[in-house]
């Protein structure tokens, strides 16, 4: 990771925009590598409000100085500029400072897509219920469940370095389903291991209550589990599941135990223990909770091959895998005919 200035890169065009970054594709010229730029979203810099997301790319550039090199499953950072004015670059009149992280770009697709391509009839939660939700199709050799493998030990590596990891929704997550492989593309909603939720960026509190594991943990119950079978129709592929960020712990816990107490199945006895612990902020480490997790996704398996309907279900799931193969999904390092030719897509 180094100090850069945006010259040494050619611009290309706009990939996405989040509730705090925008981020845009570029060439390293020295390189010829495909890389990504990252800033605060120019609406909140026009307005000067960008002082949020400007502290929590600092806090990400010195957890990433914290971690140990070379992390599976997040994003490399290759640079930073200074604040500075980059209006001339981007071709924009912001009239704000602001800093640019460079980062490579990852490979796959996210598993969650821009809320404006819903608008344009784009399934944007298809990968989130194929692979994270629902995964009835996987190639010879993958290990079960590589999303949720894959977010635990990023959130480790962060809990190592000294800091909790959070905001894990699926669009901050690409995958790439011919390998498996998994990556955090947005790391930025970083809390200090004990420090209280006051010093966070005043966009990002929720309470008083310091943040712990247990709000980790509840992200990961929210937006990777489900207590619906998997659709026998193509259709159920389609809309995001969890989409609304976590808000209020317990109401979001009471939610969702009533929807795991109304299925009854061989995953519910495993998610309301888990659900009962997060509650009570039972939870030290992330050990327990990957254990856990591990014993309710058993479960989901033993459902899922267990469904008197598995046939149509799995039938379903391979029209709606067929959906990748559109343009929208092109757009990103991601080849489908060949990541799903392993899937008989």
């Amino acid at each position: 990771m180094e100090q850069v200035t945006l010259d040494r890169y050619e611009p290309g065009g706009r990939l996405g925009t989040g509730a705090d970054y925008e981020v845009r594709t570029a060439v390293d010229r020295e390189t010829g590598k495909e890389v990504v730029l990252k800033r605060p979203v120019p609406q909140m810099i026009r307005l000067n409000q960008h002082g949020g997301a400007e502290s929590r790319t600092q806090q990400l550039l010195q957890a990433h100085q914290a971690l140990e090199p070379s992390v599976p499953g997040i994003v490399p950072i290759l640079g930073y500029t200074d604040p500075a004015n980059h209006d001339a670059f981007f071709g924009d009149s912001l009239g704000h400072e602001y800093r640019v992280t460079v980062e490579e770009r990852a490979k796959g697709f996210p598993l969650l897509g821009d809320h404006m391509a819903r608008i344009t009839g784009v399934p944007i939660g298809v990968g989130q219920n194929l692979f994270a939700l629902h995964p009835l199709g996987q190639p010879a050799g993958q290990p079960a469940f590589p999303v949720h493998q894959v977010i635990l030990d990023v959130e480790e590596a962060f809990l190592k370095a000294g800091f909790l990891l959070l905001d894990l929704r699926p669009q901050n997550i690409f995958y790439q389903p011919g390998s498996g492989s998994a990556t955090v593309i947005d790391c930025s909603a970083l809390v200090p291991v004990n420090q209280d939720q006051s010093q966070e960026p005043a966009g990002r509190r929720r309470r008083t209550t310091p943040a712990d594991i247990n709000d980790f943990c509840l992200e990961m119950m929210k937006f990777y589990t489900t207590p619906m079978s998997p659709p026998e129709e193509a259709a159920g592929y389609r809309e995001p599941y969890g989409l609304r960020p976590v808000v209020r712990f317990e109401e979001e816990l009471a939610e969702m135990e009533a929807a795991f107490d109304r299925e009854d199945g061989p995953c519910r006895p495993a998610a309301l223990t888990i659900i009962e612990k997060i509650l009570t902020r039972s939870y030290s480490g992330l050990d327990g909770f990957r254990q856990d997790l591990f014993s309710y996704l058993d479960g989901v398996q033993q459902r899922n091959t267990d469904l008197p309907s598995h046939a149509q279900s799995r039938q379903a799931w391979g029209e709606a895998c067929d959906w990748l193969k559109a343009d929208y999904w092109r757009k990103f390092l991601f080849e489908p005919d060949e990541e799903l030719a392993a899937f008989g897509s």
